[in-house]
């Protein structure tokens, strides 16, 4: 099962400061004129594909992927990818874009998802993004900054030096060059967002933060309309387990022995989401298949909490903006509610 928590680069979303406004959607959105795309967004688990189907074939939608592990070829059964009927039935994109060993950013998401956007509405259709990585998200509502210029020699030759340290030595260089990033960073940072935040210190001499708050954006925020799928704890808990039990099932031990015989590693960016390193210890003899699972069970629980977290925290507290559904209705009614709510929009 994916862990979207888990960046696949360093990319800048999750460090830049909120705006003023306080807004994930572009400020103004609520002008009067019509949103530019849906999002259906939730905690893993909660029923979102299912509910994203019977709403684009209501709407006439096409579904645009907001999932950071869902990009990556071949990584079927444990990123919980929309089936090959599923798609039939619904245009997807942002579905099998990049191979395991290959880094795919917020930022290269912003852009594709821009064009994808464009062209679906250039079809008289609605576009629809689903999925629960909230820094995919957040890099079309709330854009990147634009990146100050540095020397590329310069860059690789720091990267090789920074990626030969430690992480303890990296986090104290960091404490002494921007100790904002830091302190931001200590809890929820890891090792590929310290190393950007050097980066930026080192090769252009001001802090990333200075950057985020004096830099233009690359675009303007995307205008949506989001709806939050959400289930009582206990629930959403359940259906994460026997959601393992089924991806176990379906055959994702053997599709994690698949990659590896394939050359891939467990620690490839594709292959770091939740259930593949597990799965690879228990192929290696590391670990007894059962203690994999509750492994992976235990530790989608906890993405899903701070999934949560972060909605509370980062989506505009605006119900003509943000609409929090109650995943215990049933799946109609639910429908019903989002077709009405984005024809009033």
């Amino acid at each position: 099962m994916a862990d979207r928590d888990e960046r696949p680069d360093g990319a800048s979303t999750q460090d830049a400061p909120r705006s003023a406004a306080g807004s994930t959607p572009r400020a103004g959105a609520g002008s009067g004129s019509r949103p530019e795309a849906l999002v259906l967004t939730g905690p893993t688990g909660a029923g979102k594909t299912e509910l994203s189907l019977s709403v684009a074939r209501r709407l006439d939608a096409e579904i645009i992927s907001a999932d950071s592990r869902q990009v990556y070829r071949h990584l079927d059964i444990g990123t919980a990818k929309a089936t090959p009927e599923q798609r039939a039935r619904v245009p997807h994109h942002g579905l099998d874009l990049v191979d395991p060993g290959t880094r795919y950013s917020a930022g290269r998401f912003a852009r594709e998802a821009r064009a994808w956007i464009r062209e679906i509405r250039g079809r008289g259709k609605v576009p629809m993004l689903v999925g629960g990585t909230g820094f995919f998200l957040r890099a079309l509502t709330d854009p990147l900054f634009r990146e100050p210029p540095m020397d590329r020699e310069r860059r690789e030759a720091l990267n090789a030096f920074l990626e030969a340290e430690d992480d303890a030595t990296l986090g104290s260089w960091l404490e002494t060059l921007d100790p904002e990033s830091a302190e931001r960073l200590a809890e929820s940072g890891g090792r590929q967002r310290v190393l950007r935040a050097l980066e930026m210190a080192l090769l252009t001499g001001r802090p990333l933060g200075w950057w985020h708050r004096h830099r233009a954006a690359e675009e303007e925020g995307l205008d949506a309309l989001v709806f939050v799928l959400s289930l009582p704890r206990e629930r959403l808990y359940e259906r994460i387990n026997r959601r393992v039990d089924a991806m176990l099932e379906a055959g994702l031990v053997d599709e994690v022995a698949r990659m590896l015989a394939e050359g891939y590693a467990p620690d490839d960016p594709g292959m770091t989401a939740t259930g593949y390193p597990e799965i690879a210890a228990y192929l290696a003899g590391d670990l007894p298949l059962e203690e994999a699972a509750e492994r992976i069970r235990s530790r989608t629980r906890g993405y899903a909490r701070r999934q949560l977290t972060w909605f509370r925290n980062q989506l505009p507290d605006d119900p003509a903006r943000t609409v929090w559904l109650d995943g215990t209705r049933p799946t109609d009614e639910l429908v019903d509610e989002v077709v009405q709510r984005w024809a009033r929009a």
